[in-house]
């Protein structure tokens, strides 16, 4: 698959703009969280096979603030708990939905 442009991404996601549908799940769920809509994420990322979906699930419940959960999800996806902010890993994520590697 070929990189997605990063910027025009964001620039959208800026904007308000919804993600595509026939964009990957890891993106789209990760845009739904940015836009705000959790819940739409959180159904996105359910239906991404393991490891890639449990890691945006961990993630997701982390942003919740379900941290026993998080590391639930971290643990399934072969990740620990990030020492980094919810921004920080929101961008360490959505580079790898761009690039395809989650």
């Amino acid at each position: 698959m070929e990189p997605f442009n990063k910027t025009a991404i964001l620039e959208r996601i800026r904007s308000g703009d919804v993600p595509d549908e026939n964009l990957p799940l890891s993106l789209r769920s990760l845009w739904h969280d940015k836009l705000g809509n959790w819940e739409t994420a959180h159904g996105l990322c359910q239906q991404i096979p393991d490891p890639a979906g449990a890691r945006i699930h961990a993630y997701l419940h982390r942003v919740e603030g379900d941290i026993p959960n998080a590391r639930y999800w971290y643990g399934r996806s072969g990740a620990e708990l990030p020492d980094l902010s919810l921004d920080q890993e929101w961008e360490e994520l959505l580079e790898r939905a761009l690039d395809g590697t989650i």
